[in-house]
C-alpha cells in the first residue's frame, strides 16, 4: 500500500508496573518480537490509576492493570494484546514503501482529536498536516512517520497510489465500520481507520480484511488521480508543491517552533517532587547537538545504565537491542573526535553501577557501539506489490558493486551495473554519528542506472502585460540572471503578463523561485508558483477532474477551514489559493485536460476575477468551455443565490458541497463587455498636461451602478482598507454597509442630469434619479429583486440567458433600503443588448462590487463571447433561500 496505518508513536511514562516475563506473547524483557502478532510492541503490564479504555477495542479497562507499549504509549487488554495490528513507531517507517513528507501548517487549537504520535488528546496547540488527517502535538511533529497521501509522481517514479491509504483515529461521532456496520469511532481513545482517498472507514480489527484496491468513491469522478500528476518536486518543500502561502509558516518557522516547543514540553519532566529520580539530557547524535535538540528522560537515580540507555532509545522511539548502544558525555571534544572517554564502557564493570555520580555531567550523547558487521534494507523501487524489502548483511569490505551483485538474484533481477567501490560499512558509520533516529530510517532504494529527465514547471507573474516572448526573456536575464541553458519559456500569456518556465537543473529552480519573491519590475512585486505537470493521456475516461478556487480573504476564516478540507478530500494539486498568483496557474495546469469543471469559492468579485481570466485563457484550453460551480463566501453573494447556492456558506460539511456540485445542473449565463474610455484626464494629473485615461475593459456577470449604488460600495471599501482586520463577518459588512448609508440620506445628486444614456441606438429619457443600475441576474443587493415581479407589457421577462440587460433606477438611499427590504422595487427604465452611457462628470461606478471614480467619458456595455456555463442546484432545499 501507499502507506503504513499511521502508527502510533510516543514518548514512554504512564503507571509504573512488573513486566509480565511469563506471557506467551512478550519475551525477554517483556518486549514484543517484531514478528509477533503484535507488531514491534514493547507491551508491559502496568497499574492504572485513572480510567482508561482500550486502544484496539475502544472499551473500558475494569480492575486496576492494563498492558502499555513502552515505546508508543498504545494501551491494551490482556485479552486483545493478540489481536493488536496497528504497528508501533519504531518499526513504522520500515513498513511504508515510499516515504512522503507531511506537510504542517501553522499551529492551532483542535479540540476533540488525538496525536497520532503519543496517542493523547491535543488539549494544547498542535500541527495538522495540510494534505491528510495527521495531528500532532508540537513536540512530537520531529517523530511523525512519513506516510503521507501522494499524490503525484516525483520525476521517474511510477508508484502505485490506488490502494487504500489508511489513516488511524480521529474519526466523526457518526463514523461507521464498513465491514461490521456498527461504530467505530471513539471519544476517548485514538481508534478506528479510514482511508485518505475514498474515505472509507473501519475498526482496527476489521480494516485489514478489506479490498486493498482503492476506487477514490464517491467523488471518484472529480479527483485528479495522482498517477496521472507528475513533479520534480526536489528542493522544494511541500509548501511550495502544493502553493500553500508562506506567509502562515515556513520551514525555518517549523523548526524553531518544534525546537522551541520540545524543549518547553520537556520541562515538565524536570518539575518533578519524587527525589528518588533524576533527569538526564539526553542527544541524539551530532546533530542535535548542533541543534541543541535533545529529549529529557527521568529515571530513578540507582538505574544501571543498560535501564538509562533502554530509556535514551524510547524517548526516541527506538526499540532495538540496548546492548548496541551506550552513551557517552557531553562534551565539546564529543563533536570533534570520537575517542572520548566512555563512563559506559570503563574499565570498572559499569553495568552494575549508576550512571549518577557527581563528576558526571547530566547531558548525554547516545551513540551506537562500533560494529564490524551491519544487517542493511534494500527497498526495490520497481516492485509495486509484494516484498517491502529484503535485508542484507555487509562487512567492512562491501561495497555498493558487491551488494548490487548480491540482491538483485534476490529480487529476480539479473543486470549490469556500473562499478563503485563506495564502502557501505563507512557510509553508515557516518550517518549513525550524525543522529541514530536517521541511521533507523536511512534507506537504500536499488532501481535501475538511467539518466532521468529534470523538468521543473515555474510559473512567473506580475510582468508587464502585452509583451513578446523575447522581451519576457531579456526581462528574467536581467533581473534574474536565468541560464538559457538550463530555462526556457514554454508558455507565454502576454495579456496577464505572465510565464511559465521550464528548468532542467533543481538548483536553478530553486534559486529563480527564492528570488522572484524579492524581485520587482516597473514597481510590480512579481510572483512564482510551482506547478505541476498534469498527463492528460493517463486521466480515466469517466473522470472530470474538479479544478477548485478558494479566495481565503472572503468570508472571514471560512476560506481557510475550506482550502484544508478540499485538499484532504481531493488531490491538493487541484486546489488552489486565489492570493496566491490569482487564477491563471489552476487554468494553465489544466489547460490540457480533455474535460474539466470548476468551482469557485469566495463573494461575487471573486467568480468574476475567475471568470474574467477563463474568458481571456479559453482560447488555449482543451477544454474551452468548463462548467463552474459557485460557493459563496462574500456579504452579497448575488450569483450565488440566483444559481441556488444559497446566499452564503454558513459550515457545511465539504463533503457534502463536493457531492451537490457533481450533481449540479449545467445552466447558460450571460457576461457583459464594459469598455470604459474616458475623454478627461484624471483627477491629480501634475500641471493638467496628463492624457486622458487609457480605454479600460472589464467583464461584467451581475450588475453595473452608477451614482449612490456605487457610492456606498466605494465608501465601504474605503473603510475595509482602513481597518481590514474589522471585516471578518458578514454581519459586520453590512452593518458598515446601512451605517454608511444612513451617512447620505440627505444627499441629493440629480444624477439624470450628469449622465445621458442610450439603449440599441435609442436615446433614453432618464427620470429623476440617483442611481443608475444595469442588471443581469435577478438578484442585487443581497438577493433584492430590483426589477420586480409585475407584468409589464413594455418589457420581456428578465432571464439570466437572454442576452438582454434590464435598466432600474432608484430615488436615494431611502429608496435601496426599501427595495432591499421588499417593499419596493426599482424604477424600470429600459431592457436592451447594446448600451453607450455618456458621463458628463466624476462619477462613482461599480460593477460586481468592485468601485471606482469615473472620469467624463464613454461606457458602452455589449454582449461578451460565449455565454458561461454555470452549475446550478435545484434539488436541496435549503440552498434555494
Amino acid at each position: 500500500p501507499a502507506a503504513a496505518a499511521a502508527a502510533a508513536a510516543a514518548g514512554w511514562g504512564g503507571s509504573e508496573g512488573e513486566r509480565p516475563a511469563s506471557s506467551p506473547l512478550l519475551g525477554g524483557r517483556g518486549r514484543a518480537a517484531a514478528g509477533s502478532s503484535s507488531p514491534g510492541h514493547g507491551f508491559r503490564r502496568v497499574t492504572l490509576t485513572k480510567p482508561t479504555f482500550c486502544h484496539y477495542c475502544t472499551d473500558f479497562i475494569w480492575g486496576l492493570a492494563g498492558y502499555q507499549c513502552e515505546v508508543c504509549n498504545f494501551m491494551s487488554h490482556e485479552k486483545c494484546l493478540k489481536n493488536v495490528k496497528i504497528p508501533c513507531s519504531c518499526i513504522a517507517p520500515s513498513l511504508v514503501r515510499v516515504p512522503v513528507a507531511h506537510c504542517f501548517g501553522p499551529p492551532g487549537h483542535y479540540k476533540r482529536k488525538f496525536c497520532t504520535v503519543c496517542r493523547k488528546s491535543l488539549e494544547s496547540p498542535a500541527f495538522r498536516c495540510e494534505v491528510c488527517e495527521l495531528h500532532v502535538h508540537t513536540d512530537c511533529i520531529l517523530f511523525a512517520c512519513s506516510d503521507c497521501r501522494q499524490c503525484h509522481q516525483d520525476g521517474h517514479q511510477d508508484h502505485d497510489t490506488y490502494h487504500h491509504h489508511w489513516r488511524e483515529g480521529n474519526l466523526s461521532s457518526s463514523a461507521r465500520c464498513e465491514v461490521c456496520k456498527k461504530t467505530c469511532s471513539s471519544s476517548e481513545v485514538l481508534s478506528g481507520m479510514r482511508c485518505e482517498w475514498c474515505g472509507i472507514l473501519a475498526h482496527s480489527a476489521c480494516y485489514i480484511i478489506v479490498t486493498p484496491e482503492c476506487t477514490f468513491g464517491r467523488l471518484r469522478n472529480m479527483i485528479l488521480p495522482p498517477t496521472c500528476v507528475q513533479l520534480f518536486s526536489r528542493n522544494f518543500s511541500k509548501l511550495h508543491c502544493f502553493r500553500i502561502s508562506e506567509n502562515l509558516q515556513t520551514e525555518s518557522d517549523e523548526d524553531d517552533d518544534v525546537d522551541g516547543s520540545t524543549q518547553g514540553s520537556a520541562k515538565d519532566v524536570q518539575i518533578s517532587t519524587d527525589s528518588s529520580k533524576q533527569t538526564l539530557k539526553i542527544f541524539d547524535g551530532n546533530d542535535a547537538v548542533k541543534r541543541n535538540q535533545f529529549r529529557l528522560i527521568s529515571v530513578p537515580r540507582i538505574a544501571k545504565n543498560e535501564e538509562v540507555v533502554e530509556a535514551a532509545l524510547r524517548t526516541y522511539y527506538i526499540n532495538d537491542d540496548q546492548q548496541e548502544y551506550e552513551l557517552q558525555t557531553f562534551t565539546q571534544q564529543t563533536l570533534l573526535s570520537d575517542d572520548v572517554i566512555n563512563r559506559n564502557s570503563a574499565a570498572e564493570d559499569s553495568n552494575l553501577g549508576s550512571v549518577f555520580r557527581e563528576s558526571i555531567p547530566e547531558a548525554w550523547i547516545i551513540r551506537a557501539k562500533p560494529k564490524d558487521e551491519e544487517v542493511i534494507r534494500i527497498y526495490p523501487a520497481w516492485l509495486k506489490v509484494g516484498m517491502a524489502y529484503v535485508s542484507l548483511r555487509v562487512n567492512k569490505d562491501s561495497t555498493t558493486q558487491t551488494v548490487i551483485k548480491e540482491v538483485l538474484p534476490l529480487l529476480g533481477r539479473q543486470r549490469m551495473v556500473l562499478d563503485n567501490q563506495e564502502l557501505i560499512l563507512n557510509r553508515l558509520k557516518d550517518i549513525r554519528k550524525t543522529s541514530i533516529r536517521q541511521m533507523n530510517q536511512t534507506r537504500f532504494y536499488i532501481v535501475e542506472n538511467s539518466k532521468s529527465i529534470v523538468r521543473v514547471n515555474l510559473f512567473v507573474g506580475g510582468l508587464p502585460p502585452q509583451l513578446s516572448p523575447e522581451e519576457y526573456t531579456n526581462i528574467l536575464k536581467e533581473e534574474l540572471a536565468i541560464k538559457s541553458n538550463v530555462v526556457s519559456v514554454s508558455h507565454v500569456y502576454q495579456a496577464q503578463g505572465a510565464v511559465v518556465l521550464e528548468i532542467s537543473c533543481f538548483s536553478e529552480a530553486e534559486r529563480i523561485y527564492m528570488l522572484v519573491k524579492d524581485t520587482t519590475v516597473n514597481d510590480k512585486p512579481l510572483n512564482a508558483v510551482v506547478i505541476p505537470e498534469v498527463m492528460a493521456s493517463k486521466i480515466p475516461q469517466n473522470c472530470c477532474p474538479l479544478l477548485v478556487f478558494v479566495n481565503p480573504k472572503s468570508g472571514g476564516l471560512k476560506g481557510r477551514d475550506l482550502l484544508y478540507s478540499f485538499r484532504k478530500l481531493l488531490n491538493p494539486h487541484q486546489v488552489f489559493e486565489l492570493t496566491n498568483g490569482g487564477p491563471l496557474p489552476g487554468f494553465h495546469t489544466f489547460s490540457k485536460i480533455p474535460s474539466f469543471r470548476v468551482l469557485v469559492c469566495g463573494g461575487d468579485g471573486t467568480v468574476g476575477w475567475v471568470l474574467g481570466a477563463l474568458e481571456e485563457i479559453r482560447h488555449k484550453l482543451v477544454c474551452s468551455e468548463p462548467s463552474v460551480a459557485i460557493l459563496p463566501l462574500g456579504t452579497g453573494n448575488d450569483l450565488g443565490r440566483v444559481l441556488r447556492w444559497g446566499a452564503g456558506y454558513s459550515g457545511e460539511d465539504p463533503y457534502s458541497i463536493l457531492v451537490s456540485v457533481d450533481e449540479a445542473d449545467d445552466v447558460l449565463m450571460d457576461r457583459w463587455t464594459i469598455l470604459l474610455d474616458a475623454e478627461e484626464p484624471a483627477e491629480g494629473a501634475e500641471n493638467g498636461i496628463a492624457e486622458p485615461e487609457p480605454p479600460k475593459i472589464v467583464q461584467m456577470n451581475n450588475y453595473c451602478g452608477l451614482g449612490i449604488d456605487a457610492e456606498l460600495s466605494l465608501d465601504f471599501h474605503h473603510a475595509r482598507e482602513e481597518e481590514p482586520g474589522k471585516f471578518n463577518s458578514r454581519f459586520h459588512n453590512k452593518g458598515v454597509y446601512v451605517k454608511v448609508g444612513l451617512q447620505k440620506i440627505s444627499h441629493t445628486r440629480n444624477l439624470h442630469k450628469d449622465i445621458k444614456l442610450q439603449v440599441d441606438q435609442h436615446e433614453v429619457e432618464l427620470p429623476s434619479i440617483e442611481g443608475l443600475i444595469f442588471i443581469n441576474i435577478p438578484s442585487w443587493g443581497s438577493g433584492a429583486d430590483l426589477w420586480g415581479s409585475e407584468s409589464d407589457n413594455r418589457f420581456e421577462k428578465p432571464r439570466i440567458d437572454d442576452g438582454l440587460l434590464e435598466v432600474v433606477g432608484v430615488t436615494g438611499v431611502v429608496h435601496m433600503g426599501q427595495v432591499q427590504g421588499g417593499f419596493r422595487s426599482g424604477i424600470r427604465i429600459a431592457q436592451g443588448s447594446y448600451f453607450r452611457v455618456t458621463l458628463l462628470k466624476p462619477i462613482p461606478v461599480q460593477v460586481d462590487g468592485e468601485p471606482w471614480i469615473q472620469a467624463p467619458g464613454q461606457i458602452i456595455i455589449s454582449a461578451a463571447g460565449p455565454k458561461v456555463l454555470a452549475e446550478a442546484v435545484f434539488c436541496t432545499k435549503e440552498k434555494t433561500e
